[in-house]
């Protein structure tokens, strides 16, 4: 429950906040998060980042750099943005959430269904965080990082994704996201969500460069999901599989459209 709300002026600020309450204290972006189960935060403090200047996009070198406190709602109406990534926040259907919800903070949540982490690991997006650094997001999501996130980079803005949602009808919860991009030298990359309790990289399927029901296959039996109230374990690898060689088929034929 939270019981002190900061509003730092800088971002240096917000760091000097958390480093002294520490565990206690929660950075707060647009709260879709924060204030709703199963994210709801249980810290006492919260550092406020509006108002930072964390809320442009910028096209810079062939990377676009977004900033961590854009909405999501205004993220979708970026003519800078991938049509991937557009289509996957269409996958999020309360424009409520969209208006509330920021880019940085679907990241930090770490929520078991985040319709955006596929599409962002399949682009292989990397972080800026509060010191600085870049990070992959897959690291980010993979360890039990808490450090501010400044912005979002996309090195391959227009490389070739494409995602889908598979759902039992269009507001409903995620059976499974998935995500596949082919960067300029025809290397896949494949993105699942749904199947364990984080978004992940089939790396392993990824090397053995296949296709069509060979690929359907692969995926299948390279993930191991649990059943839940959307689905069944069998459905979740069987659509899985068909779902990423579909996927495939979609960047491939972009690549031959262009």
């Amino acid at each position: 429950m939270i019981e002190q709300f900061f509003r730092p002026e800088s971002v240096r600020q917000a760091l000097e906040l958390k480093r002294q309450y520490l565990d206690t204290a929660v950075y707060f972006g647009g709260g879709s998060k924060l204030n709703a189960a199963p994210a709801k935060t249980v810290t006492r403090v919260a550092i406020a980042l509006a108002g930072l200047g964390m809320d442009k996009i910028l096209s810079q070198d062939g990377q676009l750099h977004i900033g961590a406190m854009i909405t999501i709602q205004t993220l979708e109406h970026s003519p800078l943005i991938p049509a991937a990534l557009r289509e996957a926040i269409g996958f999020v259907y309360s424009k409520n959430v969209r208006n509330q919800a920021t880019l940085g903070g679907e990241i930090a949540a770490r929520q078991q269904e985040s319709v955006l982490i596929p599409v962002l690991l399949a682009m292989h997006t990397k972080l800026i965080l509060g010191n600085g650094m870049p990070v992959d997001l897959e690291d980010y999501i993979n360890g039990a990082r808490s450090e501010l996130i400044l912005s979002v980079m996309l090195p391959e803005p227009h490389i070739r994704c494409a995602t889908r949602k598979i759902s039992r009808s269009t507001g409903g919860s995620a059976v499974i996201t998935a995500a596949v991009a082919l960067d300029g030298k025809g290397k896949m990359r494949i993105a699942l969500d749904g199947v364990t309790d984080k978004a992940i990289r089939l790396r392993d399927v990824e090397r053995r460069n296949l296709s069509d029901a060979a690929l359907e296959t692969a995926v299948s039996n390279a993930i191991s999901p649990r059943a839940d109230l959307c689905s069944s374990a069998a459905y979740k690898r069987y659509i899985a599989g068909v779902v990423v060689a579909d996927l495939l088929i979609e960047c491939q034929q972009m690549r031959e459209s262009w």
